[in-house]
């Protein structure tokens, strides 16, 4: 089935993990979905091992959460950066308040802790981070994709292509 029609929000900021800053995108063009890039400033940002970059399509403060039909926060340092953005915080407060399908992977939930998000959630996520999303209120689960309700973890990289089937899934479902 195709996602023509369907709008994602990719979060992006410097250093985001390559693959789950690009992979997922490619997957979900593939599908016929429409991906933007939104990030804190009109820029190019590199992954953090240099084997990708992206440029950002729209600021943050261009999009309103309900142009989107799901958002997509990947890994690496980027979350680190973008938490401490309040107008990208407020944007994922809000859009988790739409309940449509958001998903994020390795560091991604860092912006659901700031966003206040996380409580009485059942997630994943990259290990080093898991005692804080525990302290946020989540149960945490060591498994490569977790879907509660509107919301999809994963942990890492080698995790992207159940990650992106749950994500292909849920919007798929929102027919």
């Amino acid at each position: 089935m195709s996602l023509k029609g369907k709008r994602i929000a990719f979060l992006i900021g410097p250093a985001f993990q390559d693959e789950e800053g690009t992979e997922p995108r490619k997957y979900l063009v593939g599908k016929g979905a429409e991906v933007v890039y939104i990030g804190p400033q009109k820029t190019v940002y590199r992954g953090k091992y240099g084997r990708a970059k992206v440029k950002v399509d729209k600021t943050f403060d261009r999009v309103r959460p309900d142009e989107f039909d799901a958002v997509i926060i990947p890994g690496g340092s980027a979350p680190e950066h973008l938490r401490v953005e309040k107008v990208a915080v407020n944007f994922v407060r809000d859009f988790i308040e739409l309940g449509r399908p958001l998903a994020a992977i390795c560091h991604g939930p860092q912006m659901l802790i700031s966003a206040d998000s996380l409580k009485g959630r059942t997630i994943t996520c990259y290990e080093g981070i898991r005692d804080d999303v525990k302290l946020a209120g989540a149960k945490y689960v060591d498994e490569p994709v977790v879907v509660d309700g509107n919301l999809i973890t994963s942990r890492k990289p080698s995790d992207i292509p159940m990650f992106n089937e749950a994500i292909y899934e849920a919007l798929k479902s929102k027919d």
